[in-house]
């Protein structure tokens, strides 16, 4: 079977112009650099070259971005020739692909890993697709997608999981085989898709590579996390969007600052580096397109009336942690005033997009946890100085805002902390008897730390001290919302081990935020 060349929609277009509307940002960087005679469409390769899979993002009522990238040898540099490879694309309305309503040719170039970024447009609002990719006489799988909502509309529903932390090393990945069954319109990702150390024998399964430093580390590393079926499966299956921590790039970096001491070129190359692997490996647009070791990730995704989704990067833009990294009582520059976790940018575009939101519930989709909990017990007092408390000029004037600008229904979701958390996100911490200004809604990891416990031995003294927090646990799992005009529902779901295949499935606690009502009420 072939598909036709250089046709998009229903009409053909001669190369020039197609290469003009076609949405991929390799095909733009490709035709940018090399003569059209330098692409190549029947390449011969050892292998199949779909073998990380589909995926699917960014999606608005006209459109998503379709992904996927050629390696029929992911652990081994890639496998492909060092020469652009023309890949066909298709979506249809039905999984049979028998319904085509948009194709075209895109060119997976070697200056990016032979990735594959289609921005598709010309879609219906609120509708699901199916989508697949040929190149080199080989056909991907087929991947299931859906675009937003009208922009004006107010849809009945939307139902999204989310999910962060997993550590291949660490276990396997069954609660994205549970996370499948609840066939989520969305899904969201909030840091730490991959882990940068070497691989050790007495884990799980083991990273292939080195400690990543270079390009082709980062991307060998995201071939062999990709390679899983159960990870592979659950992109294929919704659209996600996607956000990064540090392990993408560095353990507990802040900006162009290391945890431990590296010459700062150094340091600079190898953030692009991952910044570019990243990009390479996510269903993410144009805008996203790096430059260096730099990447605009902060954005916003909009389910018509219903949600906006206010994406965060908690890591590019902050200062260096105050008083050293680690937990421990606060200090002076905890406090002070220049301290970042955002950026003065960053945080201008938040407060400008929360003002001016039509969405009836605003999401925050970032990374570490933003309540104020206290680690200590008794009088004494200790934060985690990579968290928001290590920023709090930062997180009062994020709170401040939410609460003075009346800003509806926010909901915070986060990741990185490895346990399930529910919280009440008070104006003032200093009053436990205050008033929320938001929930969040803390996801444990997929498989980090591995297999994990419902209770901490410090469980009951951890909530004695933090009344704001309602609900605690240790497993591993994601939690899936429901979100409706009238309400929020937020159920925790956790797998008792992932240090072998086969858990069950359990949902240890479900929440219920009310619209108009900051409080998180059990379900």
């Amino acid at each position: 079977m072939s598909f036709p060349l250089y046709r998009v929609g229903g009409g053909s277009m001669d190369r020039r112009r197609f290469l003009a509307v076609t949405g991929s940002l390799s095909a733009a960087a490709v035709w940018s650099s090399r003569a059209i005679g330098a692409v190549r469409r029947n390449v011969p390769l050892s292998d199949d070259p779909f073998q990380l899979g589909v995926a699917s993002g960014e999606p608005t009522p006209e459109g998503v971005v379709i992904w996927t990238r050629l390696a029929p040898k992911p652990l081994d540099g890639g496998g492909m020739p060092d020469a652009a490879v023309e890949v066909d694309w298709q979506v249809a309305e039905d999984e049979g692909m028998t319904k085509v309503v948009r194709r075209g040719t895109t060119t997976a170039n070697p200056d990016w890993g032979h990735s594959v970024h289609v921005e598709v447009d010309q879609l219906r609002p609120d509708r699901w697709y199916f989508y697949r990719f040929r190149a080199a006489g080989e056909t991907s799988p087929t991947g299931r997608t859906r675009t937003a909502p009208p922009r004006e509309a107010t849809p009945e529903r939307l139902k999204f999981a989310f999910a962060s932390c997993q550590h291949f090393e660490t276990g396997y990945y069954t609660a994205y085989e549970h996370m499948l069954d609840e066939h989520p319109d969305l899904v969201l990702h909030l840091g730490d898709y991959i882990y940068e150390k070497a691989g050790r024998d007495d884990k799980v399964r083991k990273h292939a590579g080195p400690r990543l430093r270079e390009l082709e580390d980062y991307r060998t590393r995201y071939g062999q996390y990709k390679s899983d079926p159960a990870l592979q499966a659950m992109h294929a299956a919704a659209p996600w969007i996607v956000t990064w921590d540090d392990h993408e790039f560095d353990n507990n970096y802040a900006n162009l600052v290391p945890q431990y001491p590296t010459p700062a070129d150094a340091f600079r190359a190898q953030r692009a580096a991952a910044y570019q692997a990243y990009y390479e490996h996510m269903p993410l647009s144009r805008r996203q397109l790096p430059k260096g070791p730099d990447l605009p990730l902060f954005r916003r995704v909009d389910f018509g009336r219903l949600a906006q989704f206010h994406v965060l990067d908690t890591r590019q833009y902050r200062t260096d942690q105050p008083c050293g990294d680690g937990v421990k009582a606060p200090c002076a520059a905890t406090y002070s005033e220049d301290g970042t976790i955002l950026g003065e940018r960053q945080r201008a575009w938040l407060f400008e997009g929360l003002a001016a939101s039509p969405a009836r519930w605003n999401v925050l989709a970032q990374q570490v946890l933003l309540a104020r909990v206290d680690l200590a017990v008794g009088d004494d007092e200790k934060y985690s100085m990579d968290k928001w408390t290590g920023y709090e000029a930062d997180r009062r004037r994020v709170l401040s805002f939410l609460h003075q600008r009346k800003i509806q229904n926010p909901v915070v979701l986060t990741g990185d902390i490895h346990s399930n958390w529910a919280n009440e996100l008070l104006l003032d911490f200093d009053d436990l008897d205050g008033s929320p200004a938001a929930v969040e809604l803390v996801g444990t990891s997929i498989s980090s730390s591995g297999d994990g416990r419902r209770e901490s031995p410090r469980q009951s003294a951890l909530l004695s001290e933090n009344p704001f927090v309602k609900f605690h646990n240790q497993e591993r799992g994601y939690v899936v919302c429901e979100i409706t005009p009238q309400a929020m529902r937020s159920d925790y779901r956790t797998v008792e081990y992932v240090s072998r295949t086969g858990a069950p499935l359990n949902t240890r606690a479900s929440f219920v935020v009310e619209d108009g009502k900051p409080k998180l009420q059990k379900a």
